[in-house]
Parts: structure tokens; C-alpha cells; sequence
């Protein structure tokens, strides 16, 4: 397998990294994943790291992004959270990320069969948790208007508000960032979602915001 370097990563481009990790996730719902020397990578970036994108998902253990896109260590910076929502802390690790360390894509990764998502859908109401959970309104008052019939717990309806707080985190980086919306409409970084089947391995991507210079 291919290590990063400082020279790859100059190389780099929005349209090649999301590449990677789209042939990364096929490689693994074939079972033919690459062969990742995992010691000889911590030897490799010892002094320093190089991933080419990083992907923001949800703390699910079975959302484990190194494993869903077939990738080893050093290869992508990855960010985990509740519901793959965005606040003040998960734009400074973005920015970072992409401005300081030279990454060239930012994937949202959502998923299905979400807890996060359900329990937003259920109105659960838990210490911390209530003010994560109010993030995903936006996202379930668009869903309520596509499905007015449907039960709000049921798979239907809570998979879409998951698609949506994808698009939704999108949309928060796109305005809450200035830094990031700069490289995004420069073409220096790209901004993609996508979405995990839990029962499949497939990945979905959608809104691939890469501009192509």
C-alpha cells in the first residue's frame, strides 16, 4: 500500500482524494482490502503525518471510517461525534486539518440505522446529550415535510433525517466557516457527503462540492 508523503500530498487533488476513498470502500465491501503494514506506517510517520482528507462521522463503533474506506494509519485525519453534527470545536479540527495540514478533502459521513438521529426523532432528553440532539430540528422539520404520514421512529423517517443532518452539516461548514468556504470556492479543498449502510458496507456519496480548476 502506498504511504502518504509531503510529495504525494502536493500532488493531491479534491478530485483524487475522494477517489481514494471511493476505491478504498469498494476494496472493502469485496473483502479486498489492501495490505496495510500498520508497524511500518508508525515508523513511516514517526515525524510527522500527511492525510489526505478528513472525514467527519459519527461516534458509532461500527462507523470506523479506517476500516469502511480501507485506509491505515497517517492516511486521514478522522473526527468523530454524535450524529456527525458541527459545532465551534469540530471547525477548528476541519480547518486545521485542510489550512494547516494539508488535507484536500472534507467527507460528512452519515449513516443509517443511527442512535443520535433516533433518539433526536424520539425526543430524547438527557443531560448533555438534549443540546446535541436539538441540532438535528432543521433536519427533521425538512424531513416532515417530505413524509407528514410517517411515524417519526420509524426506519424510513429517521434515515432521511440522518441523509439531511449530512447535507445540514454541510451547509454549517459552508456558513460558519470562512476559512474552509474560502478553499472550498477556491478549489483547494473539497467538501463531499456521504452516507454508510450498516446492513451493506455500501457507501453513498452525494453533494460533491469539488471544483475542478
Amino acid at each position: 500500500m502506498k504511504y502518504h508523503t509531503a510529495e504525494t500530498q502536493a500532488t493531491m487533488t479534491p478530485a483524487k482524494a475522494l477517489q481514494f476513498l471511493k476505491d478504498g470502500n469498494q476494496r472493502f465491501i469485496n473483502n479486498l482490502n489492501a495490505n496495510h503494514d500498520l508497524l511500518k506506517q508508525v515508523n513511516s510517520y514517526k515525524d510527522g503525518q500527511f492525510p489526505f482528507a478528513i472525514i467527519l462521522g459519527c461516534m458509532d463503533s461500527r462507523t470506523t471510517v479506517e476500516h469502511i474506506f480501507d485506509q491505515g494509519l497517517g492516511d486521514v485525519f478522522s473526527v468523530r461525534i454524535a450524529g456527525n453534527i458541527v459545532n465551534d470545536d469540530i471547525l477548528g479540527s476541519l480547518e486545521y486539518a485542510c489550512k494547516i495540514t494539508g488535507s484536500k478533502l472534507i467527507l460528512v459521513l452519515g449513516h443509517s440505522k443511527c442512535g443520535a438521529t433516533y433518539g433526536a426523532c424520539s425526543g430524547t432528553k438527557v443531560g448533555h446529550l438534549t443540546q446535541l440532539l436539538d441540532k438535528f430540528q432543521s433536519s427533521i422539520d425538512k424531513v416532515k415535510l417530505h413524509y407528514p404520514d410517517t411515524q417519526m421512529t420509524d426506519n424510513t423517517f429517521v434515515d432521511a433525517v440522518s441523509h439531511q443532518n449530512v447535507l445540514q452539516s454541510m451547509r454549517e461548514i459552508m456558513a460558519k466557516s470562512p476559512v474552509l468556504k474560502e478553499m472550498i470556492e477556491a478549489g483547494e479543498i473539497g467538501l463531499v457527503g456521504a452516507f454508510y449502510n450498516l446492513e451493506t458496507g455500501v457507501v453513498e456519496f452525494m453533494d460533491e462540492q469539488i471544483r475542478i480548476l
